[in-house]
Order: structure tokens, then sequence, then C-alpha cells
């Protein structure tokens, strides 16, 4: 671990002196054990491939593709990191608790879990096309598979180990709402307060924070209907940086709370935006 607390610290009763142990350069992640959920594709993928860059070793979690998920698992071997697949869906607890089973017995630890996998109701372009398999398979997704995980691999983070790091991937739609799906909005809320209780529940040992993403340049982003070159021009236009996030760019910022460098942090949202929400102070 790359932190703990100082020598004779406890200053006042209750009080803890925490100090930010070296790291080998670029290594932020040196050795520690990283879980990445929904991490076979996408920005999921590049956040299990930038753990391992920072030299974590990675378990990649994934939902339906063993075959994307073991392409993973070689990227990562490649790069000289341990890496492994384990098939979970995460908003059913018993898979989820099954998953942190095997990550303990593999490696006895995790130290780092960050929770990516979501629904983003990309279906959806309209709140007028309310379709409750959609606000269920959201909801389940986003806030019932953030919460499970949040809080069985907190839990065992706290008690068996006194030290860990979760970061939940929320959204700037927290801020700005959704008119085309309302249930993606409620769901990153969700996201959000689970963030902020677990901090508070999991302190002082474990920390947990989100990052708040605003538009990615994705194919999921592209392939929807209402991604017309008008709207990415508007988008664009009412974006102070001039510029759809790129992913690649935003897996620096969880790297960011992955890691100590953000070590006196802990119920926090990062929005990257590009500045497009613009929140207040």
């Amino acid at each position: 671990m790359s932190w703990g607390v100082a020598p004779g610290s406890v200053r006042v009763e209750g009080e803890i002196d925490w100090v930010r142990r070296p790291t080998p350069p670029g290594k932020r992640l040196h050795d520690q054990i990283v879980v990445v959920t929904g991490a076979s594709r996408g920005f999921g993928r590049l956040i299990a491939l930038a753990a391992a860059d920072e030299g974590a070793h990675v378990v990649v979690n994934y939902a339906k593709s063993a075959e994307l998920a073991a392409q993973v698992v070689k990227e990562i071997e490649a790069k000289g990191r341990k890496a492994i697949a384990v098939q979970a869906d995460v908003s059913k607890y018993d898979q989820v608790k099954a998953m942190a089973d095997k990550v303990w017995e593999v490696f006895g630890r995790c130290d780092v879990l960050i929770n990516n996998a979501g629904e983003t109701a990309a279906t959806k372009m309209s709140w007028r096309d309310l379709d409750e398999k959609v606000v269920d398979e959201t909801l389940n997704l986003d806030v019932k598979g953030t919460l499970f995980c949040t809080h069985e691999f907190g839990r065992r983070m706290l008690d068996l180990q006194k030290s860990g790091t979760i970061v939940n991937i929320c959204s700037n739609v927290i801020v700005t709402g959704s008119p085309r799906a309302p249930e993606y909005a409620a769901a990153k809320y969700g996201v959000l307060g689970i963030t902020k209780s677990y901090a508070l529940a999991l302190a002082p040992y474990v920390r947990v924070n989100a990052v708040g993403p605003g538009y990615m340049d994705t194919e999921s982003l592209r392939a929807r209907k209402d991604w017309t070159p008008e709207r990415r021009k508007w988008i664009v236009d009412h974006t102070p940086l001039r510029s759809i996030g790129k992913p690649e760019n935003i897996v620096h910022i969880v790297m960011f709370l992955a890691s100590q460098d953000s070590f006196h942090m802990t119920g926090n949202l990062i929005i990257c935006d590009g500045g497009f929400s613009m929140p207040g102070a």
C-alpha cells in the first residue's frame, strides 16, 4: 500500500495523521489489486488497461462476453501484470459476493474497486417513451450494481484490510438532468448517494469517490439516433473547452481517484465535461 498512519500520529483523541508513502515513478498502483466492473469493452476496458499501466494486477469483470474479457486479460498480461476475468451480473448480490470470494481466493485482497458497469438507456430518445423494462435495466445496473459492489467489497476492505479505495462512475447528468432519459439521471443520482453514504460508512480506512463525465466520444454515443452532426455541434459550441470528451483522457481522472494522489478526498465527485455543466461552488 502507498499510504498509512504515521508513527505516533494520533495528535488528539480520534485524530489520524495519514502519510502518503512513496511509490515507483509512474506506478501509482504498483502491485495493487484492482477490480474493474464492466471491463470487457469500452470505457471499462480502457480503465483496466490504465490500471495495469500504473502497475496494478487487474480483475476484469464481465457480464456476457467471456471472449472479450479474455482478450483484455491478454492485453494486461502483455504489460507484465497479472489478470483474471470474472463473470458476474453486478445487479445480482449473490453473484457480486461470488466475485468477491474469487478475488480474495486468488489475490487475498482488493485494494481498488472501480464501479464502471452501468446502463445509459441508450435506446431511449425522449422522456415520452417510458418503458418499464428500460427503467428496470437502468436502475438495476447503475444503482443496485454499484450499491452491491460498494457494499460487499467495501465491507471486506474495512473488516479484513482496514484499507481500500472505491471509485464510482457517475455522470454530469446529476447537474444537467436528462430530458431524454430521466431514469438515467435518477440512476446517477443514486450512484452519487451511494458514494457519499459509503464514504461515511467506511471511513476512515476506505475512501469512496466518484467521477462524473459528460458526453464521451464512444461507439455507443455515435450509434444513438439522436446524435446528429447538428446535436454534436451544439454540444461543442456550448462546451468551454470546445470538444467532446475522449474516454482515454477521462481515464486519467479515474486513476487519480484510484491512487493515493487523492488520499485526502472521500465522498467527492469530480465532474469532467469540458465545462459544459459548469457547476457552482
